[in-house]
């Protein structure tokens, strides 16, 4: 079995909304020092395989199709064996 996390991330060039809003409502607090506010995703599961070349390939399946949207999004994701 396998403890899997998943960052999903907007690509730099699309505008991320949340991340502004966190950043205008910063200078609103009085931290006018904060620049570049992106806001990610961080995903955790188990997947329940023996094999890891299976569990990447089906955690690799999963953000694809579920987790993340390819046309804005690239995602990177860890495994870690468990007992």
């Amino acid at each position: 079995m396998y403890k899997v996390k998943v960052i999903v991330k907007r690509r730099a060039a699309i505008l991320d909304p949340q991340g502004k809003a966190a950043e205008q409502g910063a200078k609103l607090l009085g931290f006018n020092n904060i620049s570049g506010t992106r806001i990610n995703k961080v995903i955790e599961f188990f997947v329940n395989v023996d094999d890891k070349k299976l569990a990447e390939k089906e955690v690799k399946e999963y953000c694809e199709k579920l987790l993340s949207n390819p046309n804005i999004e690239d995602f990177e994701y860890t495994l870690e064996e468990t007992k």
